[in-house]
């Protein structure tokens, strides 16, 4: 047991099932450890480290600004935060940005936009989906289609439904007369990277439209570039365009931030949806500080120059082959997109101690390889967006060599 553990064990709530792992630097898609230990790194924070450990463009945009303003709270202006909006903006649509510090913190302004919108008409239902993550907040396991999340956390907020993921038949018979809008992840990270179909989402607003629902989807995960799309959902879909978007994870590097945008589409007599939220409805100590939108703003301004968005569709690509040529009988199925994968591991996985995925990535750990478990039985590759070819086949020969010798020792 090391020091840090130790002290972990004596000082931190224990609310996280830790691997046994201690990271003292990284550099792109390598972390080390105190004694020097080198490991590839494919689950890039869970999808947060774009651009990869300690970014030297990054680095320097951030000692920059925190040499010249760190924190204001959101009584005054700064340029680093219209400067991110903007931007945002243009990748996303004409709508405004709110800025708060972390993805929970995005998908609960969604719910109270979405609450906001309905009061109205007295209306406040979300219809959410099964296999979805939003987050830790109390709204947030409330929506999220889990039942894991919500142990011994009851009562739950109240207004939320779960239906099958992909499935408009369901949706139609849910919506009712409190049902104000729909929450949906285009693709389903936590829940093993289960990724919409274009029907579906072209369904969901057709549903909105004809219902008078908002449609909103949570892109902490899958959006900002993972899916060699800005919008992870035109990587599905581009006729098809949501009220409102949260993002966190990828938008700035490991620097806590998140956001959403809201359309500015028109309502009724209310005006634009965007607005709804007037002064007093929503706020935040330190979203969209100065440092935090310094990040992002280079984070973004990186993948644009860089071709990262191109590069991920082809790389992305690349992975998802070899995945589905490892040749393995552990291996069911792998789902993909952009550089987002997820190895569906087949119920010829020999039982043991641990479920699968934990196994796996425990071994992998093991090999000098990092990725991240999603439930009992998908392992998830997440890597920075400006990883390299030869990365990605070290990767997958590490994992192939950790099938091999699962199924080596489950044969003797």
């Amino acid at each position: 047991m090391s020091l840090l553990s130790e002290e972990y064990a004596r000082y931190i709530v224990p609310s996280y099932g830790r691997f046994d792992l201690d990271l003292e630097r990284g550099s792109g898609c390598r972390a080390w450890s105190p004694d020097g230990t080198e490991y590839l790194d494919f689950g890039a924070g869970i999808a947060v480290c774009s651009l990869g450990h300690a970014h030297p463009e990054v680095t320097a945009a951030v000692s920059a600004q925190a040499a010249k303003l760190v924190h204001t709270s959101n009584l005054y202006r700064t340029q680093p935060q219209i400067a991110l909006a903007k931007r945002l903006v243009e990748i996303t649509g004409p709508g405004k940005i709110f800025f708060c510090n972390s993805g929970a913190e995005a998908n609960e302004g969604l719910i109270k936009i979405a609450r906001r919108f309905g009061s109205a008409t007295g209306r406040h239902g979300i219809l959410t989906f099964e296999s979805s993550f939003h987050g830790r907040t109390m709204a947030c396991i409330s929506a999220t289609g889990q039942d894991k999340v919500k142990k011994g956390f009851g009562p739950l907020l109240e207004g939320f439904r779960h239906l099958p993921f992909g499935d408009l038949d369901a949706v139609r018979a849910a919506v009712d007369g409190n049902t104000a809008a729909i929450l949906v992840e285009p693709i389903q990270g936590e829940g093993g990277i289960h990724i919409a179909s274009a029907e579906f989402l072209k369904g969901l607003r057709a549903i909105c439209d004809e219902r008078g629902l908002l449609l909103m989807f949570d892109e902490v995960q899958c959006g900002l570039g993972r899916t060699g799309d800005w919008c992870g959902w035109h990587a599905i879909t581009r006729e098809v365009e949501p009220d409102a978007v949260s993002w966190a994870k990828g938008i700035a590097n490991g620097f806590p931030l998140g956001s959403f945008w809201v359309s500015n589409r028109i309502l009724d007599d209310r005006g634009p949806l965007c607005d709804l939220l007037g002064a007093g409805s929503h706020g935040t100590t330190y979203g969209g500080n100065p440092v935090a939108c310094a990040a992002g703003m280079k984070v973004l301004e990186i993948i644009q120059r860089d071709g990262l968005l191109e590069s991920t569709r082809t790389l992305g690509a690349h992975l998802a082959g070899r995945l589905r040529a490892t040749g393995s009988p552990l291996v069911k199925e792998v789902r993909s997109i952009g550089l987002m994968a997820g190895v569906q591991l087949s119920d010829a996985f020999p039982k043991g101690d641990r479920p699968p995925a934990l196994e796996v990535v425990v071994r992998a750990m093991s090999s000098g390889l990092l990725l991240i478990p999603s439930g009992e039985s998908v392992v998830r590759f997440l890597p920075p967006l400006n990883v390299t070819r030869a990365d990605i086949d070290e990767a997958v020969d590490k994992f192939i060599g950790v099938l091999n010798a699962i199924s080596a020792h489950h044969e003797k």
